[in-house]
């Protein structure tokens, strides 16, 4: 490994000692995919119905009618599928919004997304008289892409374009009103409260394998697209004059941030609602553990999510003797310590 230093007014190569974190990078990638298969065959195979790992290898690949088959096809695959694409969508969104922003207590929802998908959920039920899950799904994904975009636009407007401030403002302000919105539909509505207040929560439950189908290519899509911005926003995090200076294009390379979070985090919510802490949270400990470089903490977001959500799920689904708490309920539970940690951390980096 080699960096470059000015030695007599000229750039010359220095070797650099590899670090600890930069060997064991690899063997985490390895470490946190394999937690994660375990996780989805705990999944699978935990839940109020007592069956076996040899029925739910069985059922994973032949159909045989029975009762407990359809159980693990029509209910735990799916809830996990949804799950491991929540997860990574999250996580990766929450990254871009942090870098993106420069914030590293950024919140994936900063640009609106969670509160137009909440406000398209609202006004399907209450106004337009949906009841249909599937319909719901797509009206919120989008109300969360209008309202990404209605963000960005406010952001960019005026001479200073979309600078990372503007758009926190313009999320925030949206979000504001958009807020005002529910409120004032859930009120005149019980309907529309009764439903909204179990979805805000966030659940993987009661998902069909049709919504995995539509899920997939939202969420590719998106994180392709996060991929392949990774050096770019590198750049960016040196500063703007410097990134210019390596040939990012800031305008170009903001919008692809925006439509990536708006996908990702739109699909993400439309889902399974507003799950807070996991786009919060994942970064940071990402970071932590990989380091600032984007090619390497996002894959490590893409895995560090979907294994934080399902073992939030696996314990809403057992920690109750009757009944199940919701997802989202468990990782508040589980994020709030972590985030207050990183916090701290970061404070006295700081100081």
């Amino acid at each position: 490994m080699r960096d470059t230093a000015v030695v007599d007014g000229a750039p010359r190569a220095v070797p650099v000692r590899a670090g600890p974190r930069a060997l064991l990078r690899g063997g985490g990638i390895v470490l946190l995919a394999s937690v994660l298969f375990l996780l989805v065959l705990l999944s699978t195979w935990l839940g109020t119905k007592d069956t076996s790992l040899a029925q739910v290898w069985g059922a994973l690949w032949h159909d045989d009618g029975s009762y407990t088959t359809g159980v693990v096809r029509e209910l735990r695959l799916p809830r996990t599928l949804v799950g491991l694409m929540v997860g990574a969508a999250l996580g990766v969104a929450g990254s871009l919004m942090q870098t993106i922003t420069r914030n590293p207590l950024a919140d994936p929802g900063l640009l609106g997304v969670n509160a137009g998908a909440s406000a398209a959920v609202v006004f399907g039920i209450g106004v337009v008289g949906l009841g249909d899950f599937t319909s719901l799904v797509w009206f919120s994904f989008l109300g969360a892409a209008l309202a990404g975009v209605v963000v960005y636009v406010l952001g960019a407007s005026g001479r200073a374009g979309p600078t990372p401030v503007r758009l926190a403002l313009a999320g925030a302000a949206v979000s504001a009103c958009l807020g005002g919105v529910i409120a004032g539909l859930t009120v005149f509505d019980a309907a529309t409260y009764d439903y909204l207040r179990f979805w805000m929560v966030g659940s993987l439950a009661g998902r069909s394998p049709e919504l995995v189908v539509d899920l997939v290519p939202f969420v590719l899509t998106g994180l392709v697209v996060a991929m392949f911005l990774a050096r770019a926003l590198n750049a960016l995090a040196l500063g703007e004059e410097l990134g210019r200076g390596l040939g990012v294009h800031l305008g170009r390379t903001r919008v692809a941030t925006v439509i990536a979070v708006t996908l990702l985090c739109g699909a993400a919510t439309a889902a399974a609602g507003p799950i807070g802490f996991v786009g919060l949270v994942v970064p940071l400990v990402s970071r932590w553990l990989s380091g600032p470089d984007l090619r390497w903490s996002l894959p490590y977001c893409m895995l560090l999510a979907p294994v934080l959500l399902l073992v939030s799920d696996i314990v809403g689904r057992l920690v109750l003797p009757q009944g199940e708490l919701e997802v989202g309920a468990v990782t508040a539970v589980i994020g709030a310590p972590v985030f207050i940690a990183m916090v701290r951390r970061y404070r006295t980096v700081s100081l």
